[in-house]
């Protein structure tokens, strides 16, 4: 079911503007055949540090880092030692909250910010740490409270919180981060109602999973709701594959080689690895997948089939340039700016979707997302930032 006569949600970007990420895998995954595992592009240094720069000298505005306890690298020892390598790309890093004492996280995303001179942002996670079953209530408590005690290492100086699990009183000095108007912007997901109150009330940008056109509006109206009701804005964000060819008919067959070496018991267990295996919006995601027709297609061209291997984001769009860029308005007119997009094998797929798609999404010339860059510094406009 789709939507008409869509309106554009309440959002503190109203521009109907773009920014366009790529992703790297850098906890591993990066592969020719989906839940094959693929020694050449397995993770390691070299090989993320080239799908980063490939994604900046292609033109993406920024590229995620996730996190995970699984094969793969540390996010922030990776976001580091990449960043001398970027002069322009936004590095969006994934942080689990509560893997650091909240202080010294505070300061190592500062020295982070400074080293990429406020081409930072941070993707807030709030899952079970590694090898735990955590009580959700106290999960949504811990991250809050975190979000709060970086804003004030950030803004303030001294850390003076009282928290229910934290409480500190102490300089907040050195952890000022280079931008200086409240720090990096912070992207958020989640799908229960905790997660959505800490998005609502602290974060930037809410991020989705795909669904249906419908659902995604309705869970747009809710969050729109939420934040209103503490007095703020927020932004929205979509974490989808994709698969865009010449035509329709080529990127469905490369949907389908993709997927011609998958063993369902493999991807089981590559599924069940993550710490989000066990979370609502994966619920949904599977539930989603359980409205497609055989070949995995829901509302034409998004694709489920590949969350048959994957536990966090399990749908694509495939298609034309034609059908990608239409899909896009759709979600634009929806009120998303912020997509972030994949495909597999990373490097191949951006240079496709860079080829086919982007030359047809003209820059715009200011920034999309504002990202906080200090007041004695003159704001330099996110070039690679499209409008669709």
């Amino acid at each position: 079911m789709t939507l008409s006569n869509l309106k554009t949600v309440s959002i503190r970007t109203p521009q109907r503007v773009a920014e366009i990420s790529w992703f790297n895998d850098i906890i591993g995954g990066d592969t020719e055949y989906l839940g094959v595992l693929d020694e050449e592009r397995r993770s390691n240094f070299e090989h993320c540090r080239d799908i980063t720069l490939t994604a900046e000298n292609r033109g993406f505005s920024s590229i995620l880092f996730p996190t995970a306890f699984t094969v793969g690298q540390d996010v922030l020892t990776f976001a580091a030692g990449v960043a001398p390598e970027t002069q322009s790309i936004n590095l969006l890093t994934a942080i689990r909250t509560g893997e650091i004492h909240p202080p010294m996280l505070a300061r190592a995303i500062a020295s982070l910010d400074h080293m990429l001179k406020g081409r930072l942002i941070l993707n807030i996670i709030n899952s079970d740490l590694p090898g735990t079953r955590e009580n959700p209530d106290f999960r949504y408590r811990r991250c809050a409270e975190i979000i709060e005690i970086l804003k004030q290492a950030w803004t303030q100086d001294r850390i003076d919180y009282k928290g229910e699990i934290y409480q500190f009183n102490m300089p907040a000095d050195p952890v000022k981060p280079y931008q200086q108007n409240g720090g990096p912007l912070l992207y958020f997901g989640g799908t229960s109602p905790g997660s959505r109150e800490v998005c609502a009330k602290h974060c930037d940008v809410f991020l989705m999973w795909p669904e249906s056109e419908e659902s995604l509006y309705a869970t747009m109206q809710d969050m729109s709701a939420r934040a209103a009701a503490e007095g703020r804005q927020i932004d929205f964000g979509l974490r989808v594959h994709v698969i865009v060819r010449e035509t329709e008919a080529e990127a469905r067959a490369y949907a389908k080689r993709l997927m011609s070496k998958f063993d369902e018991q493999r991807g089981k267990e590559i599924r069940s690895r993550g710490e989000d295996s066990r979370s609502l919006g994966v619920v949904r995601q599977d539930e989603l997948r359980e409205t497609a027709d055989d070949d995995g297609y829901v509302e034409d061209i998004l694709w489920t089939h590949i969350g048959k291997v994957f536990s966090g984001c399990g749908g694509g769009l495939v298609g034309s340039p034609e059908q990608i860029i239409k899909k896009l308005n759709r979600y634009l007119d929806m009120g998303i700016r912020a997509f972030i997009f994949s495909g597999f094998p990373l490097i191949e797929e951006a240079n496709y979707f860079a080829d086919l798609v982007l030359p047809h999404l003209p820059n715009v010339s200011m920034p999309v997302l504002q990202n906080r860059i200090p007041t004695e510094t003159p704001v330099t406009p996110l070039t690679n930032s499209v409008l669709v």
